[in-house]
């Protein structure tokens, strides 16, 4: 069968392509775990979005992080805060291992205060990059929603009963069906409850869908919960994928 002209099926007065299986293997290269080196070097050394407070000492700043990431700044034998606190003059405060707290940056200069808030958030982005997707932002399906993919799926399954590889393993279960917006890693009870608080203020302030799931992005890329990959959501639901038939529980 030519790429260009797949064979067609229609179904419930829609048509879909029939498309081959390419099955693919992909090789992850692998990561340099020593990430202080070159990217805090590219850090910007000044930033006038920092709260920078004044005090009888010096200067003042704090960093809002949960605890899993102090080790990052710590490093080995707590070697990349000794580097950090050299190369900007400042003494660099982190609560103990479990304690949840904040950063605590002092210094002479206000410069060398936001250098190492500077290369401190750069560390922590970089390393949060690192982390497994804890949770996911979607829009759950009602019943309507549920009948129609189980229609769907009746009729897929009568038309392609024949195919080799399609059978009722491959659906997704109807009561997983979700639009997603975006995945999350929240590290902290704190996070999740940020989460929590900023969902409830996009209900109360969006409304169309499109525009509620690109401004609800929006906000959570702005508050750094989800790295900024794009600028608008394309809504899609997957309802067959032939993991489901490795993992039944799969979402």
């Amino acid at each position: 069968m030519e790429v260009l002209r797949p064979q067609l099926i229609r179904i419930g007065g829609r048509v879909y392509r029939k498309n081959p299986i390419q099955e693919q293997t992909y090789q992850h290269e692998d990561e340099d775990d020593d990430c202080y080196q070159g990217l805090v070097e590219c850090a910007e050394e000044s930033c006038e979005a920092y709260e920078v407070v004044q005090t009888p000492q010096g200067f003042r700043c704090t960093v809002k992080a949960p605890s899993l990431l102090y080790k990052h700044i710590v490093g080995k034998r707590g070697d990349t805060r000794k580097k950090l606190e050299v190369e900007t003059k400042t003494s660099i405060s982190i609560p103990k291992p479990g304690q949840e707290g904040e950063i605590v940056i002092t210094g002479q200069h206000r410069s060398g205060v936001i250098s190492a808030r500077t290369r401190i958030d750069v560390l922590l982005l970089t390393f949060r990059r690192k982390q497994p997707f804890t949770h996911f932002l979607a829009f759950l399906n009602e019943a309507e929603v549920q009948e129609r993919f189980l229609k769907f799926q009746e009729e897929v399954l009568e038309k392609c009963s024949m195919d080799h590889g399609v059978d009722s393993s491959i659906f997704q279960n109807p009561k997983k069906l979700h639009l997603t917006i975006g995945m999350l890693v929240l590290l902290s009870e704190q996070e999740i409850q940020q989460t929590c608080e900023m969902l409830q203020q996009c209900k109360e302030e969006f409304i169309e869908l499109q525009e509620l799931v690109d401004r609800v992005l929006e906000r959570f890329q702005a508050s750094g919960l989800i790295v900024k990959e794009w600028n608008s959501v394309k809504l899609h639901a997957t309802v067959m994928n032939t993991l489901f038939r490795k993992d039944p529980n799969a979402i």
